[in-house]
């Protein structure tokens, strides 16, 4: 019989699962991002040194691997003062379709949290309002659409 049809005994431990995967873009972060990445590490590392679980342990240590990296990779871009045009460490706030006004600030990858208006530097709609000033109004492509996104305003996030 072929060996392709037997079952194969599974005295074996699964493997371990992959690393978390690591952006190919420069690691950019504000000062406060650089402060939530040391954050990170510390307290990873903290839980590491404390007792876990033999099942908790590897999930920690590949989490710990991911914010080391990016610990080693971090550029810190410090903020603007008086910003004219939007860029990395801003606050641009946008008028968007029927009118809605909106606080977006770029910030680094793993700074994002879109639903509080910070967007990564290398997201489309960041690279879209990137180098525009008050004033400007963007076309957004969208898949389906574009939108007209005009710039209000631009401040420091560090405000």
């Amino acid at each position: 019989m072929s060996r392709a049809f037997t079952k194969e005994i599974d005295d074996q431990p699964p493997s371990p699962a992959p690393e978390e995967p690591i952006s190919f873009a420069r690691n950019l972060v504000t000062p406060q991002g650089a402060r939530m990445i040391e954050a990170a590490v510390a307290s990873l590392e903290e839980r590491l040194r404390r007792s876990v679980s033999a099942e908790e342990r590897p999930a920690l240590k590949r989490e710990l691997n991911y914010w080391h990296a990016r610990h080693a990779s971090m550029e810190i871009v410090a903020y603007v003062e008086n910003p004219t045009a939007v860029r990395f460490g801003t606050v641009a706030t946008v008028i968007r379709a029927g009118g809605k006004r909106q606080d977006l600030t770029i910030v680094g990858e793993d700074e994002a949290d879109p639903k509080a208006g910070k967007i990564a530097w290398t997201s489309p709609l960041a690279t879209a309002i990137e180098g525009a000033g008050p004033g400007e109004e963007i076309e957004f492509e969208l898949p389906a659409r574009s939108e007209a996104i005009t710039i209000e305003a631009i401040r420091s996030a560090a405000e």
